[in-house]
């Protein structure tokens, strides 16, 4: 089975709706990881992640957030946290922190992080793998 790391801004795709950039293949993951063909690992900070964009990006009001707390909480993902030291090395080389643990975590585990975001795509080529090529 394959293991990915996957940032917020995948999971975020998951409830957005399909004018969205790159939703059909944050589908398509969703898909194999319903299916069992794909093992999740994500930090903690995701789901707060995920939270602050639904609630002030997407001004969701309270009883879509508790909805999207429940969805996210019925997913069940492996949660698991990087080790400090490698995210301070990431946020040396430019990352914010935040990023930096999704790329420490994917390095920790041994697997690769999906992400729509460019600059992590660009700082840690040998980590990160861009969501559009996600099979």
């Amino acid at each position: 089975m394959n293991e990915f790391v996957l940032d917020a801004s995948v999971v975020l795709k998951w409830f957005a709706g399909e004018e969205e950039a790159g939703f059909p293949q944050a589908r398509a993951l969703r898909g194999q990881y319903e299916k069992g063909q794909l093992l999740v690992v994500v930090p903690s900070l995701m789901f707060l992640e995920v939270l602050n964009i639904a609630g002030r990006r997407w001004s969701w009001d309270e009883p879509a957030l508790f909805e999207l707390v429940d969805a996210l909480d019925e997913l069940g993902f492996d949660v698991a946290e990087p080790a400090l030291r490698s995210v301070a090395a990431w946020t040396a080389r430019g990352l914010t922190a935040y990023d930096s643990a999704y790329v420490a975590l994917a390095e920790d585990r041994g697997s690769y992080l999906l992400t729509d975001d460019q600059q992590v795509l660009d700082l840690a080529p040998d980590s990160a793998r861009p969501l559009v090529e996600a099979r």
